[in-house]
């Protein structure tokens, strides 16, 4: 077996005598895996019902002679300007009222039926055509679900969302009960007077944005289905799968599409991409997607469908990625559990939006860094081809769930600044400068397989999902919770007192009042808080640290009740890892490796025992990393020198 290796292939962009020197190149660079298609609608169905399929057949014989193997697209993420011309019904509706036109992509309305009907009528062309291709690897669906379409506030979908509410809660009476409607008057008598919530006078009815939000991501989802589907039926045996976005989409339930993509012919995927601002170290950000993506399957074999060999194109500041970076990215993914690694894309748009993005074959040729390392990556992935299949198993899990965040992000919260999903990144990067390999979990899941649980931000908690983790710690497991977590249930409704009333007993804790603030907050342990203090009262839990100035003078900041630790503040980043480090002691957690600043250690495990160690060396210096075995990247025994911005991958014992 072998990792995948290669990237979105365009040929629709080039004339096809362009095609041969793809093809050899591909080769030169290890390339085994193109996808195709991912927007060529206009290409495949010129006309409505005309489908002209001659170059892709051309363009799949081609690969496969060249031993390039196919993950085709369905190519349903961009409609073809005939269709949004023809029925601009489909057409996106934002909250303001306004249609939004064609000319970009992913512009249509999620719930719209005749959107459907055109995209799994393509879809079936497609599966009924190349089902026994020998090209054929898998099947990708759509791309990048709710990057610009999230949600749709039109009339289509607003009747949509009346027949998921429907299902939901029975009758108005569950719903106005669900909603709090009595409150400003808002008590819905009829099933016609309920709508998205479109843009009003002042800020909306919070249960209402959450299941609209709940409802969005079922309608992406439900669009998913009904290709993956019919794929599954005209194509048995071929896996599918579609590339989500696990560090830059905040907009659906992953873990619903988790579900949909874990099984039998089924395949995680996902993109990754660099995101300048971000305050984390751009490993960090790789190792956190890796991560929930590697944990959306459960911790099957995943795969990185797309990343940059270089710089972007849609960020204020595109950064050209530094020499070694795309081959420590790379590696990184595939340490943390991808079955290889894509890109987008093989070679650069001389048009378009995206002609400013790097690509496996740059504008400026094979005579370039990013070209060298490319074909270097592709010697690498072929020559640890005996890792493929094994696992990244974690000790540690951060807790996650989308309607919490959701909810979180909310009007009218006591901050604006206390955002959920930046702190279970921060607390996830904690971890990672710390070693240690942690996994995302949902805070339904079964947890017992862990020594410690993270729950950063979990500010709506079911009555059941706290039951589960009040057993978990019961059963002897290590919890540390942070602020503003366990107050509301699953309609944004507040938990009867005290707070945070789904947490307060296994805390051993009592909130009396929220106390956002602007000036750091010392500690009388040295440490520092920010954005957010609680007056909290011990109920049995020990107080660990007090707040050392403010008007919390004197309360407790962090508390510990029997294996149940929290946080009442934002702990500056220095003291976070100081607290995070001394729970997981607690619990019996340690790095997967002991190794210098600077160095990132992760352990993939065969079932039979085989265990194999990825070091990247993120620094400017060598270091020194003591372990035995041999390096697959060199052929040679593990010497314990990791060069400066190296990579190794040691086959241990």
């Amino acid at each position: 077996m072998a990792f995948w290796y290669g990237g979105d292939y365009n040929p629709e962009q080039w004339p096809e005598s362009v095609w041969p020197e793809d093809v050899r190149l591909m080769r030169e660079a290890g390339v085994n895996l193109a996808t195709v298609g991912v927007f060529a609608w206009a290409w495949l169905e010129p006309a409505e019902g005309e489908y002209t399929f001659d170059r892709l057949d051309r363009i799949l014989d081609r690969l496969h002679t060249g031993g390039i193997a196919v993950d085709l697209a369905t190519a349903t993420a961009s409609p073809p300007t005939w269709f949004s011309h023809a029925h601009p019904e489909i057409l996106p509706v934002d909250a303001d009222g306004r249609r939004l036109t064609y000319g970009s992509r992913q512009a249509f309305c999620p719930s719209s039926p005749r959107y459907r009907q055109a995209a799994t009528r393509l879809a079936e062309q497609l599966a009924r055509r190349y089902h026994d291709h020998p090209a054929l690897a898998m099947w990708h669906v759509h791309n990048e679900y709710g990057c610009h379409n999230a949600r749709c506030y039109c009339d289509v979908s607003a009747e949509a969302f009346r027949d998921w509410l429907r299902v939901r809660y029975g009758d108005l009476d569950a719903l106005n009960e669900a909603w709090g409607t009595a409150f400003w008057s808002q008590t819905y008598t009829d099933w016609a007077q309920v709508q998205p919530p479109r843009a009003t006078v002042t800020s909306s009815n919070p249960g209402q944005l959450l299941d609209f939000r709940r409802f969005s991501s079922d309608e992406h989802l439900a669009n998913f289905t009904a290709e993956r589907d019919l794929l599954h039926k005209l194509s048995p045996g071929v896996p599918v799968t579609t590339n989500l976005m696990t560090a830059a989409c905040f907009d659906l339930d992953y873990w619903a599409w988790g579900r949909e993509m874990t099984g039998p012919d089924r395949l995680v995927s996902n993109d990754h991409y660099v995101v300048g601002a971000d305050p984390r170290e751009p490993q960090a950000q790789s190792a956190y997607a890796a991560d929930l993506t590697r944990s959306l399957g459960g911790g099957a074999p995943w795969l990185l469908m797309e990343h940059s060999t270089s710089a972007v194109n849609w960020q204020p500041r595109n950064y050209a990625k530094r020499p070694g970076q795309l081959l420590r990215e790379s590696l990184g993914n595939v340490a943390r559990g991808s079955e290889g690694a894509m890109f987008f894309q093989w070679r650069a748009s001389r048009a378009g939006s995206e002609k400013w993005h790097s690509a496996m074959l740059p504008h400026a040729g094979a005579d370039s860094k990013i070209w060298r390392e490319v074909v270097r990556l592709g010697g690498y992935l072929q020559a640890i081809s005996e890792v493929e299949g094994s696992r990244t198993v974690a000790d540690v899990a951060l807790l996650l769930d989308y309607p919490s965040a959701w909810a979180q992000e909310a009007p009218n919260q006591p901050s604006d600044e206390m955002v959920a999903f930046a702190e279970i990144t921060r607390w996830h990067a904690a971890l990672w400068r710390a070693g240690v390999t942690a996994d995302l979990a949902h805070p339904g899941a079964d947890l017992s397989a862990y020594r410690l649980v993270l729950a950063p931000a979990l500010y709506l908690l079911t009555a059941a999902d706290a039951e589960r983790l009040r057993s978990y710690v019961e059963g002897g497991g290590t919890l540390a919770v942070g602020a503003y977590s366990g107050l509301v249930d699953e309609h944004d409704r507040v938990h009867p007192a005290p707070l945070p009333g789904a947490l307060a007993g296994l805390l051993g804790i009592r909130v009396e009042e929220f106390y956002p603030t602007v000036e750091p907050v010392p500690l009388d342990d040295g440490s520092t808080g920010a954005v957010w203090t609680e007056a909290v009262h011990a109920d049995g839990a020990e107080v660990i640290a007090r707040y050392a100035d403010g008007p919390l003078a004197g309360g407790a900041a962090l508390t510990r009740h029997r294996t149940a630790w929290y946080s009442s503040t934002r702990l500056a980043d220095p003291d976070l890892a100081r607290w995070l480090g001394a729970v997981a002691e607690t619990a019996g957690v340690a790095p997967a490796h002991p190794v210098p600043a600077g160095v990132e250690a992760v352990r993939r495990r065969h079932a039979d025992g085989r265990s194999y160690l990825f070091l990247i060396n993120h620094g400017d210096a060598p270091a020194q990393v003591e372990a035995a075995g041999l390096d697959l990247l060199t052929g040679a025994a593990w010497t314990g020198r990791l060069d400066a911005g190296g990579v190794a991958v040691v086959r241990e014992g």
